[in-house]
């Protein structure tokens, strides 16, 4: 069980210096579904929470209407914990800092599924360097569970339905997997 204790005063990297809070994750310990983001936005900086932002909001509604689940039927997290300044993308140290956070909750959590939201989560879960646009579709096994990736919302909301198009088609797999 990922010791949220410790999670909530780390300094293994230098994004503790700029951070409110540590996002560490929500919903149910006992979640068939998990979602990995990438790292906290503002807003979720802000509200201690991940996927509460713009992005958040449309990967909400997404899964709802795809898989007709409530944000509190699933978790979500976050490859690193804290907001990296500007919302850049987290550097390799940074992630790697995370990884046993990330490892533990993975672990811990015991998901049927894991959905990788954008290349970063993708990186991270599945230890690919290709691209989502390569990866989504495919199914892979990790930590036991089934897993795939598919766009970050963030995404959807700059490339429009196209992106949100291949978004809702791998959200139809993971329904597939949960047996949905």
């Amino acid at each position: 069980m990922l010791d949220v204790a410790a999670a909530s005063v780390c300094r293994r990297c230098a994004l503790h210096e700029t951070r409110q809070r540590v996002v560490i994750g929500a919903g149910p310990l006992d979640a068939r579904l998990l979602v990995v983001g990438e790292a906290p936005g503002r807003r979720e900086d802000e509200g201690g929470e991940p996927f509460i932002g713009r992005s958040g909001q449309l990967l909400t509604r997404l899964i709802a209407e795809e898989l007709g689940l409530g944000r509190e039927e699933y978790y979500i997290t976050n490859v690193v914990k804290c907001r990296p300044p500007n919302n850049r993308p987290p550097s390799q140290p940074e992630r790697e800092a995370c990884r046993p956070w990330l490892e533990e909750q993975l672990r811990s959590q015991n998901p049927a599924v894991i959905l990788c939201a954008g290349a970063t989560a993708a990186r991270a879960v599945l230890g690919s360097s290709s691209p989502v646009g390569t990866l989504h579709g495919q199914i892979f096994t990790v930590f036991g569970a089934s897993a795939l990736a598919t766009y970050h919302p963030a995404a959807a909301l700059r490339g429009g339905s196209n992106v949100e198009r291949v978004m809702r088609a791998d959200l139809v797999l993971v329904k597939e997997l949960l047996g949905r």
